[in-house]
This record gives C-alpha cells, structure tokens and sequence, in this order.
C-alpha cells in the first residue's frame, strides 16, 4: 500500500500588482477587464438568485403596509442579460435605490404614531394628535393662517428679508458708465472668475515725497455712544481731487523716469479691487512712449462712494427725483458725510496743533485757497512690481491722508478717517441692515459683518487706500439720519479704528491679488502701440473689456463739464 503523499501547488507571485498573477487564469479568461470599481460605488445583495418575477409572486400573499412603499426595487446583476460580462454600469446605477427615502417631514409624521397615542404633539389639547392622525397618517392642523411666530405672516417676513423668489424678480438692466463709441476697437475682455485667482506679492515700497498739512484727531469722538450721539456739521471747506495727468508732481516725476507706471490711490484701488465692484466704472489708459498713466475722467464720478453696492437687493433707481433712497442719492449722501465726518472729527482749533509735512499742497495757488482748504496729506509713494530680476517695472501712486494722532510714545502716526451712513433699514435696499440705534452698541460685531456684506466692494477700497498710504490706522465712524424721512440731517452714533491689513484680512481681502490685476492689465497694455485705451466695466456682468479709443475720445465731454459751470483741472473739486 502507498503511502498518501501531498504535494505543494505551484504558486506564482504577481510582481505588477495586488491579487493572481494573470499567468494562472485560464486562456479564456485573460483578455477580459475587470469592471471598474471604486469605494464610493453603490453595493446591491450580495447574492440574491431570485428574479424579480419569483420576488413579486412571492410578496403577493404578504399583507400590505407603508413599508412595502418604500422596498428597494432591486434588479439582481446579469437578469435579463445574455453574456455574463456585458457589464451595464449605468443600468446598475438605475436600479438602485435607498431604503428609506421618505421626506424628513414623513418622518417626523411616522414620529408621532405611538401606542397610546398620548406623547404625539399637541397644540392645545392632549387629544389633538389623535385628531390629526388619518388613516395612519398625520396631517397638519391649519395655522398658517394664525399671526403667530411660526405662521404665514412670520415666514413672509424672513422671504421677504432674505430673498426668497429672488429667481422671479425683473432683471435690473444698468447704463454704462460711459457709451461706447461706434469707431472703438475692443483688444481684451477678461472675467472677474479669472482675475480672482491672480497674484502679487510687493515688498519693496518707497516713499517719494510728502505734501500739505493736517490737524490732530479729536480723541473724544471714541467716548461717543448711541444714547450719546452727537449731530454732523456741514462744513464749506474743500479737497481736492485732482486727476493723474493734470498732477504737477506726478509729470515732473514722469520726466525724471522715476518709474514706468503713475496713477492714484483712487483708481488704483478700484482696479485692484474689480472683482468686488458691481456697479459699472472705467478708467483711462494713457500709453506715452515706454510709460503708462491710469487716468479718471474729468466728469467722472469715481470719488462718489457707494451704498449697498453688494446688497442681495441693492437700491433701485425709479426715476423719480425725489426720491432720497435711490442710488444717486445716497451716493451724494454718503459722500458728503464722508467729507463733512472727516472735517469735524479733527481739531484745528487749539493753535500749534497744525501738522505741517515736508512740502506744501502743490494744487493751491494762493494763501486765500489755502484758508479754504480742507487738512489733506498727500503722500506719493513708489511700489517695485517687477517679476524678473532683469526687469525694472515700478508704479508711482498719489495717496492721501486724513488726519494724524499722538501715540503713547510721543509719535506722530498718520490716519485714514471714512464713514458708513445708514439712511433707513426698513426701506428697499437696506439689505438686511440691523436698527444701529439698537444694535450697535450691544452687536456692533453684527453691525460691521452686515456692512462688510452690502458694500463689500467700497470697504474693500477703503481698506486698499489705506494700505497704499501707508496710514498706521484706519478711523471708521458709524453715521445715521436723524429722520429717516430726511437726507440732510444727521448723527454720529459711535467710532471705531482698525489696522488697515487686519481689517482687510477680516474681510478676506487679498492685496496680494489686487496687485496681480494691476500687473496683468500694465503687461496688457505694454504690448500695444502708443495711444488711448479705456478699461470699462461691464454694467451687467462680471466683466472688464479693453477697448482702443481715439485721442479726442472725451474731449466733448470735458467741454460739456466747463459748460455746466464745473471747475476741472487743478482746480477740480470733490467734496468727499
């Protein structure tokens, strides 16, 4: 008799990979893929032989309930298919269902069917859910119609707030911030989804030079409350805004070659801040020979500051002249509190507290404007944004400053003063804005978080003009209507300061990305010839458009503004 032997099988490792090697399959078998599989895919029965005909005889006799609603309609895997691996990954897909796929309002229903019928939800009485459950199922009582928290009138309240059928609201179709002329040539458009994703870091800045005078913040404007309020006071004294080309400073610097690219804090904040703008704007590209001038137009409106320009429900313009809520309004409105706010919170009363820079205003010409003149520093200052190490491409930005504070060390720190207006919170256009009256001593967190979602886009350029100043701190006064009925009057409720970056970070502001919009547009326009170009924003979409204009491109518009009566050039004046 033999004795039984038992030998090894041979085993052959895969060295390409997990699982047998393709050596071992049999020859018929080689060739065929594996269906593709991954952790996210949907998994069926395991092993379920049954037909879905034997299923449905076999539940026929069974009694029917809610559950039987909701079975899973499952069709077992090669059912009704001729070759075992004619693999349907979107039929299996098909077949599949959840279990339990009922509404979360059936469930809360399904909830309150219990034994005794006594831990159901009642509104008034024990018994009310007994008379609220038919034929196993609940039914709602009726109080949508009651004034109550959780009825018609409330839920109409938060829709209106929030909202709701925004989708079924008449498209608001704006006008162009300037028309397009037939003979124009647009060269680029670029969306704001790309601008956004653009970035710059510049380190490397340089002061040139420092002109005109300022006076002392007044520290007792931070002691002012809501129950404390003090009225705003109209001032006559003027700033001046004067634009890049017609700057004496900037085309003396421009001679000198100190730099390829000149511009203000104003434009460049709004070019660097163009993903956030709603509202439509342009500004001028002047190309002479190698260096390029961001310029405004001289009849246009680019110091007017903005209300709810990023509101979900921003203010409508209805054409009536009367009406104070309207953009335009409030748009002078909240400009002239801005001027009117930064005059009165600065003391000039107190002699030798007069804040004397290096040299003197270079837009006024005799010592009687110079009375009249509003305390404004301008300080010019000289960013590197050069890429390459072999290259040289440098900005020169005019950028202003409002007033200056003493430190606790005895040091003279230079500020930006702005304000934010509330005209009436119950009004079209308010946006959702919280009673400051009310809310911003006890939430003022809520009041600012508002405020940075309604006008993202001008907080954002403040904070940018700041930065560009080099300003140490950024004052931000809380301005409203006496009467909401009443545009021309009205109260500071309280002040508060910033750090210009860390108020930027707060709002998830990027400079690094406003500097990278500016290089891109500079890299643009250095590849065309000499020449006009205008940069205009799209009144309607979040776009941007290049477009190449003739030298004469505004002159009449610049007659129609001396026709008016409008004093431009260096004596162009904005109360801001």
């Amino acid at each position: 008799m033999e004795e039984p032997s038992f030998k090894l099988p041979e085993i052959i490792d895969n060295d390409n990979g997990w699982g047998p090697s393709p050596v071992m399959l049999p020859e018929k078998f080689r060739d065929i893929p594996y269906a593709p599989y991954s952790k996210a895919d949907k998994l069926g029965r395991i092993a379920d032989w049954s037909t879905p005909e034997q299923r449905e005889k076999e539940s026929s006799g069974r009694q029917r309930t809610n559950y039987r609603n909701y079975r899973d309609q499952y069709t077992a895997f090669g059912h009704g298919v001729s070759n075992a691996f004619a693999y349907a990954h979107a039929e299996d897909e098909a077949s599949f269902s959840v279990v339990d796929n009922r509404s979360t309002a059936q469930k809360k229903a399904s909830s309150y069917r219990t034994t005794g019928g006594t831990k159901g939800r009642t509104s008034g009485a024990r018994g009310q859910t007994n008379r609220n459950v038919r034929n196993g199922q609940y039914q709602r009582p009726n109080t949508q119609t009651r004034n109550t928290p959780g009825g018609r009138a409330a839920q109409n309240a938060v829709r209106k707030r929030y909202g709701w059928k925004d989708y079924d609201k008449p498209q608001r179709a704006r006008d162009a911030s300037v028309n397009v002329g037939p003979d124009w040539k647009v060269l680029e458009e670029i969306e704001f989804n790309w601008l956004s994703k653009l970035n710059l870091d510049v380190e490397n800045v340089e002061d040139i030079s420092l002109h005109g005078f300022l006076y002392y913040y007044d520290k007792n404007y931070d002691l002012i409350r809501t129950k404390s309020e003090k009225p705003l006071i109209p001032n006559d004294k003027v700033r001046y805004f004067v634009s890049t080309s017609k700057d004496p400073i900037i085309d003396q610097l421009a001679k000198d070659d100190t730099a390829t690219v000149f511009a203000t804090d104003s434009v460049l904040s709004l070019l660097m801040c163009a993903p956030r703008s709603v509202y439509p704007w342009d500004i001028i590209i002047n190309r002479v020979e190698n260096k390029l001038f961001f310029d405004k137009r001289d009849t246009g409106v680019y110091e007017n500051i903005t209300v709810n320009e990023n509101s979900f429900d921003p203010p409508l313009e209805t054409g009536d002249k009367d009406n104070i809520n309207s953009p335009s309004a409030l748009s002078m409105e909240a400009t002239l509190i801005n001027h009117y706010f930064a005059l009165q919170v600065v003391n000039e009363v107190r002699i030798g507290e007069k804040y004397e820079l290096d040299k003197p205003n270079p837009f006024i010409s005799s010592q009687e404007d110079n009375d009249m003149l509003a305390p404004t520093a301008y300080r010019y200052r000289k960013f590197d944004i050069s890429i390459k190490e072999d290259e040289d491409i440098s900005i020169v930005v005019r950028t202003q400053l409002d007033s200056v504070v003493k430190t606790s060390g005895g040091d003279s720190s230079l500020i930006t003063i702005r304000a934010l207006n509330e005209f009436d919170p119950r009004s079209q256009g308010a946006g959702g804005a919280l009673d400051w009256r009310q809310k911003l001593d006890t939430q003022r967190g809520a009041v600012v978080t508002t405020e940075m979602k309604n006008n993202s886009c001008k907080l954002a350029r403040w904070a940018v003009q700041s930065i560009l100043a080099g300003a140490d701190q950024m004052k931000l006064g809380y301005i409203s209507r006496v009467s909401p009925k009443d545009n021309t009057k009205h109260a500071i409720l309280g002040t508060q300061i910033y750090k210009p970056r860390d108020f930027a970070a707060q709002m998830n502001l990027s400079v690094s990305n406003g500097w990278g919009i500016v290089r891109t547009v500079i890299d643009l326009c250095m590849k065309l010839p000499e020449g006009k170009y205008v940069l205009i924003k799209d009144p309607n979409k979040p776009v941007i458009r290049l477009y190449a204009v003739p030298a004469n491109a505004f002159e009449a518009d610049d007659d129609l503004a001396l026709e008016d009566g409008e004093e431009i050039n260096e004596e162009e004046e904005v109360q801001k």
